[in-house]
């Protein structure tokens, strides 16, 4: 499961940079002069059955962040830690956005 910070899709970046990139991040935003990475891709294990609070904690692993400040979201949806990743139909390969 991919998590990323929010701005301009990795592919729509490169299309309106025309660069190819040093190593793979998932999203970067654009200012007029420069393109700046935003965050890395993570990806962790996890089952259907964990809640949104048991992803924070491998996140929060992998990142050195704590797990109380990360907040997940997809679009304009938050996601609450005692809900399972089945409730909300998270599945392999998914992406959300970490803040």
């Amino acid at each position: 499961m991919a998590v990323h910070g929010d701005g301009v899709p990795l592919s729509e970046a490169l299309r309106l940079s025309n660069q190819t990139l040093p190593k793979p991040l998932s999203y970067y935003t654009q200012s007029p002069a420069t393109i700046m990475p935003l965050i890395e891709v993570i990806r962790v294990k996890c089952s259907p059955d964990d809640t949104v609070g048991d992803l924070k904690k491998l996140i929060a692993a992998q990142t050195g962040t704590d797990a109380s400040k990360i907040q997940l979201k997809k679009w304009y949806t938050i996601y609450k830690d005692h809900i399972t990743l089945s409730d909300y139909e998270i599945h392999d390969g998914m992406s959300l956005e970490m803040y």
